[in-house]
């Protein structure tokens, strides 16, 4: 490690030395034209007027030229010229003190300056003779005006008017035409017609529109100009990087590929540079499991892959980045944290374009890496002969929450989470707001230290007064320019956030530095090093009863802000001051609770290009990508679950180091283009972890407050180490052929030898072929077509798998026994005969663009069938293993993607360009072991993810309950109760109920983006229809019964008598007796005003309820409980609650997300500002869900810190478990300059 971080350094102070230019401040021609400048011909005639001069000059010469605009006014002509022909082809002289003749400073403009100054010279002769005959006050105007007229070329004005056309006649809208050397243009109308007045009759015209070749015309004195543009070939030269780094035409491509710029991914400020791809791809599907700096997933084109998290591979430049899902963690009872995915660490500003491989034939090269695709991403970079500039980005971001959970505010807490009423139900306490007094926690005391009771209120506005706004800062600077033989780019960014939970926050700072140096026509080098520090003082804390959100949902009776004091004063870091014992202040949980990290992360790479022969190069290669990370979690005395507190350090190393080389020929013949490259990888991963810290709850610190592991007895203290080492050799070829541009084939082949797979079963092919053929190359077609393009591909890739599956590894660790030790193997039966998992893809596609693209269409459909999955199938007790490994089962993945654009718009001040796009995939188990026709992705209290063969994969399952079977007896589906006149749940898995699935009917996204001179608005919006997902944190609130839509369902039944309450629950047993997703009936109410009965069980008296359904009878017959006798069972309102079911808490997963809107405005510049440019944006600005419960369904991801179900992921797709923050609006303003 040192050795390589001593030689990229050097490198480094190498490329930086080689990268001086001595030329660098000097002027240059050859920057572009901006607003700095202004017209000479311009600037002239206003120095006419100033100077009280007059000017003279070939027309011809001086009309293109355009020169800075001067900073203040100088009161000698001769200086203000100097200054503004510096730099400049042109000269000036001086006749008479007011006679200024300009002129081209070469052989051809001496000889024109010869006969200007001769026509001038008799022009103030004749002036000379005038004055000496006339009067001067009388005839000097006369003279001034006729020396115009001689002295300038000789100006004709005209109107000229025309029709603009394409190749087949069709009139074009939107051309641009401008004057050539003036500001003066227009553009055409509907029927392609232009008009201009004032025009030179010697002027040029230029006409220019997207897709075709730009046209000039002279006028020569004409009134009346058509045009016929041709179309431009070079416009579908689309180039974009393909696997490996190399770079395509994309019409040459059969594969699905889709591009996103870094101008795109900044517009609305992102502190992960992965979400600004939502609804920008077609195919790509992402989710967030909580707020700012948690992990994000991105999967392409659904699930491929049972056992693992289906992630794509991430190349920063050539170095690849694994984006796992394994980064939540729980260190102490109930509090789970999200630390943030690899790809977090990125600074979006360094991004110039990102291209997605989507599937295997696209990215195959990468082999067993490619199988849920990858996704390149290619950095900023400084520019030969360029001087120096600097870019400067300053962004503000304020979060706001609405759209809380609807809870209800009428009742406090039970007799659980208050000390109102000893005799209170468990859930449900005294009535809120009329009039009632207790002794309450904070009441005031009396003379014998009693509370004096005080009445009882509600606080709907606790969650508002919890949350604070808020916010997050950034700020970027670069350098970048180069030689005539180097360039670089230097980069720091900042990113400052505190969340809107107390106490919480993320910081990210990054250093870039980009250089290259050509030694000579044939040998490059270059290198690439980052730097990211990403940190946090509190990473805020998801779960049941540890997180602090949950905690202010808890005291709808209690005025949150008397709880900022957490401490109780004289026992502080001893004893928090809360409401009660079976809860925490929320206050202390955001604030004593402490949950750390520190990530420091460096990756880059060392690559040297040799030009060989003529056709012939090759590069070799190495990447770094290196991580070391601290994370340190505190929990303070008397936390609920903890009530010593414990302490937690976790060291976490992981490196990934790559060599890699490539050999290119190509060569081009008469109508064929070939290209051939062949190379090889080695890869090298380790991981290392260092665990210490409280083994179980129930003892933790012996002192409190001080958190060091010596404060740990030794005998509670838990020491875990683990690491691993993985290899892979690589060797991998590609072959192109271009048949006159009509026809592209492509051929690609990897082979991989993998260290974690068995010798014999350890080398693996991966090949693929592709074609595209571009039918409007072949065919004469009618030039409103653009590219007509169809192409397929067909590939294999796989999956291998983690280290040490193959044969058992003893663990040792020092768990809850010092001073002796603990060895361990694993439950799993692991298998030396492994393969890895092989994806074989077919895809097939269309690619049309109409109207000089103004129109673009892209049409993908895929089938992918993925074998030989890893599985972790269970083993009879009498094996002494708990699973086995093995290979087996097969997934087939099918989808659509569609892209559609248009640019309806596009001139010299308007342009509007509209993306859409639209994704549909479904993933089906075929097969699986022989004997197993289930597999468990996950599962939660009575529910979970499970898939079954010849069933979609993401179904979502909830325990069963007893019900009537028979469809012909009149109770079919009514529930069978139990003797206490509950629901009887069924425990087997066999009988459990499919209540959704968490994959959606569809994705579309929309993107549009409208520019009007200087201003630019922008929007994205992301819409996802159908699918399912479990909330979690809604099956908390109703089973405390706080939840709004709980208290709304309850069926009033007292305020009927039996006859009318019978009668009206038989009248539709589907809504009043039969669960469904969303409800399990209940009859009564948690006081007499609101329906409920009367009961001695405990409880208010009339907080009674039941459940209604039958019973069997002693005769095997159906008894009815639907309250109208003895037999039916009332208890308490709060003790009813379907707490082993999850249908009650599935709700529709569809939503629409206005994700962004921005609007833009490039202020003016002066000399030395190249660009200024102010926007302010907006995100999640509009959510739409189809639940409307308050709860975004695509947080639906629960992060896990322990291994799930059959496939041993670290994730819960399809459920949402009080990861959940409100929903989210960001406002926000950018600032970016360059210089």
């Amino acid at each position: 490690m040192k050795k390589l971080f001593t030689i990229l350094t050097t490198v480094i102070l190498f490329v930086v030395i080689c990268s001086v230019d001595t030329r660098a401040n000097m002027p240059d021609d050859r920057e572009l034209v901006n607003e700095d400048e202004i017209s000479l011909l311009d600037l002239l005639r206003q120095w006419e007027k100033q100077y009280d001069v007059l000017f003279t000059y070939d027309r011809r010469i001086v009309a293109p030229v355009k020169v800075e605009k001067p900073e203040g006014a100088s009161d000698d002509i001769s200086e203000s010229l100097d200054l503004a022909l510096s730099g400049t082809h042109l000269r000036f002289t001086i006749l008479e003190d007011r006679y200024i003749v300009l002129y081209k400073n070469d052989a051809e403009g001496m000889e024109s300056l010869k006969k200007m100054i001769e026509h001038l010279s008799h022009i103030i002769e004749e002036r000379e003779h005038a004055v000496e005959r006339r009067q001067a006050t009388t005839v000097q105007p006369l003279m001034i005006r006729m020396f115009d007229r001689i002295a300038r070329t000789k100006r004709l004005a005209l109107e000229v008017s025309g029709t603009v056309r394409d190749q087949d006649g069709t009139p074009l809208i939107g051309v641009t035409i401008r004057v050539k050397g003036t500001n003066k243009g227009t553009s055409t109308d509907f029927d392609g017609r232009f008009s201009l007045d004032d025009v030179d009759g010697n002027a040029t015209l230029v006409f220019t529109y997207v897709g075709m070749l730009a046209q000039e015309v002279n006028i020569k004195n004409r009134n009346v100009i058509n045009v016929t543009m041709q179309a431009d070939a070079t416009q579908l030269e689309e180039v974009v990087v393909t696997a490996l780094g190399i770079e395509r035409n994309k019409k040459s491509l059969g594969y699905s590929i889709a591009e996103v710029s870094g101008e795109d991914m900044t517009t609305v400020t992102q502190e992960n540079p992965v979400n600004a791809l939502a609804g920008r791809v077609a195919g790509l599907t992402l989710n967030q499991t909580s707020g700012v700096g948690s992990s994000v997933s991105v999967v392409i084109r659904g699930i491929t892959s049972l056992t693992t998290d289906n992630q794509p591979l991430f190349v920063i430049d050539g170095v690849p980045v694994q984006n796992g899902l394994n980064n939540v963690r729980g260190m102490g009872s109930r509090n789970t944290v999200d630390y943030g995915n690899a790809i977090s660490d990125l600074n979006p500003e360094d991004i110039q374009e990102l291209n997605v491989l989507k599937g295997p034939s696209a990215a195959a090269l990468y082999g067993s890496r490619a199988a849920n695709g990858v996704i390149l991403i290619t950095t900023k970079k400084g520019g030969k002969g360029q001087k120096m500039k600097v870019d400067f980005r300053s962004s503000n971001v304020f979060e706001e929450p609405y759209n809380l959970l609807d809870l209800h505010y009428q009742y406090a807490n039970g007799a659980r989470g208050n000390q109102l009423d000893p005799n209170a139900a468990y859930w449900l306490g005294p009535k809120l707001d009329v009039g009632n007094k207790y002794p309450q926690w904070n009441s005031p005391l009396d003379e014998n230290g009693n509370r004096i009771p005080t009445e009882l209120k509600s606080y709907p506005d606790n969650m508002k007064n919890f949350l604070r706004t808020g916010f997050t800062t950034s700020n970027n600077i670069s350098i970048r320019g180069g030689g005539d033989n180097s360039t670089y780019r230097l980069s720091y960014g900042n990113m400052t956030h505190h969340g809107m939970v107390p106490g919480s926050d993320l910081f990210r700072n990054s250093l870039s530095s980009v250089f290259s140096h050509d030694f000579n026509a044939k040998i490059k080098i270059s290198a690439n090093i980052n730097y990211v520090r990403s940190n946090s003082n509190n990473r805020p804390s998801s779960g049941s009863r540890g997180s602090a959100i949950e905690s202010v949902y808890d005291h709808s009776y209690v005025d949150i802000r008397d709880l900022k004091q957490y401490w109780i004063p004289g026992r502080e870091e001893i004893e928090q001051r809360r409401v009660s014992d079976d809860g925490n202040n929320p206050y202390f949980l955001a604030h004593a609770k402490k949950n750390s990290f520190d990530r420091n992360r460096l990756y880059g790479n060392l690559r040297l290009d040799y030009d060989i022969l003529p056709g012939l190069r090759a590069f070799a290669r190495m990447s770094l990508n290196r991580s070391d990370e601290n994370r340190e979690t505190k929990i303070p005395w008397s936390y609920t679950r903890m009530p010593q507190g414990g302490y937690y350090l976790w060291e976490i190393a992981r490196e990934e180091i790559n060599s890699d080389f490539l050999l290119t020929y190509e060569k081009k013949f008469t109508g064929f283009d070939f290209n051939i490259s062949g190379g090889g990888n080695y890869r090298k991963e380790t991981y290392d972890d260092l665990y210490n810290g409280v083994a179980g709850r129930g003892r933790g610190l012996v002192i409190p407050g001080l958190y060091r592991i010596s404060n740990i007895p030794r005998d509670i203290l838990q020491t875990v180490n683990f690491n691993t080492l993985k290899k892979v050799y690589s060797l991998y070829g590609t072959a192109s052929l271009g048949i006159k541009n009509q026809l592209y084939v492509d051929v690609t082949g990897r082979n991989d030898w993998s260290s974690t797979l068995p010798s014999f079963n350890r080398s693996f092919f991966y090949p693929s072929v592709s074609v595209s053929w571009l039918a409007n190359e072949t065919f004469q077609l009618p030039s409103k077509i653009s590219l007509l393009k169809f192409r397929a591909g067909w590939a294999e890739v796989g999956n291998d798998t983690d280290p040490y599956q193959l044969e058992p590894v003893i663990g040792v660790n020092s768990l809850s026994g010092y001073p002796s030790i603990s060895t361990s193997i694993s439950g799993r039966l692991l298998n030396p005969q492994l393969k890895p998992e092989i994806a074989t893809s077919m895809e097939y596609g269309t690619d049309i663009n109409l109207f000089h693209n103004r129109v673009r269409f892209e049409a993908t459909y895929y089938d992918m069938v993925n074998r030989n999955q890893i599985l972790d199938v269970g083993t009879p007790a009498s094996s002494g293993y708990d699973s086995k490994l093995i290979n087996a089962g097969k997934l087939e993945n099918k989808g659509w993607e569609i892209a559609l654009g248009f640019t309806p718009i596009k001139n010299n001040n308007w342009t509007w360009d509209l993306n859409t796009n639209f994704t549909r995939n479904r993933t089906t188990i075929v097969e699986l072991a022989d004997g197993i026709d289930r597999i468990q992705l996950w599962s939660e209290n009575g529910g979970g993810s499970y898939g079954r063969v010849g069933e979609e994969l993401g179904a979502l399952f909830s325990r069963g309950y007893a019900h009537v079977e028979d469809p012909n007896s009149p109770y079919y589906k009514w529930p069978i109760l139990d003797d206490v006149g509950g629901w009887q749940r069924k425990d087997d898995p066999e009988d459990w109920v499919k209540v959704g699935n968490f994959n959606p009917d569809f994705i579309f996204g929309g993107q549009t983006r409208l520019s009007y001179k200087k201003f630019t608005l922008s929007a994205s919006v992301d819409w996802r229809m159908g699918g399912d997902f479990l909330s979690f944190t809604y099956r908390y609130a109703e089973s405390d019964w706080k939840s709004q839509r709980q208290m709304d369902n309850l069926i009033p039944g007292g305020h009927y008598s039996p006859e009318e309450l019978v009668a009206l629950l038989k009248s539709d047993p589907d809504k009043y007796i039969i669960p469904s997703n969303g409800d399990f009936p209940r009859v009564g109410g948690y006081d007499k005003e609101s329906g409920g009965f009367f009961t001695e069980f405990g409880g208010e008296g009339w907080d009674g309820a039941f459940i209604p359904g039958v019973k069997i009878g002693e005769d095997g017959e159906y008894v009815e409980i639907l309250g109208g006798g003895p037999e039916t069972f009332k208890v308490p309102i709060g003790l009813i609650f379907p707490w082993r079911f999850n249908q009650q808490v599935t709700f529709d997963a569809s939503f629409v997300k206005l994700r962004e809107i921005s609007l833009g405005y490039d202020l003016p510049t002066f000399k030395g500002l190249n660009r200024l440019r102010l926007s302010v944006f907006s995100r999640n600005l509009m959510l739409w869900t189809a639940a409307d419960i308050g709860i975004d369904p695509e947080r639906a991801f629960a992060g896990s810190s322990s291994f799930e179900g059959d496939t041993k992921t670290m994730f819960r797709q399809g459920l949402e478990w009080q990861n959940v923050i409100p929903f989210t609006a960001s406002f926000g303003f950018n600032l970016s300059a360059s210089f």
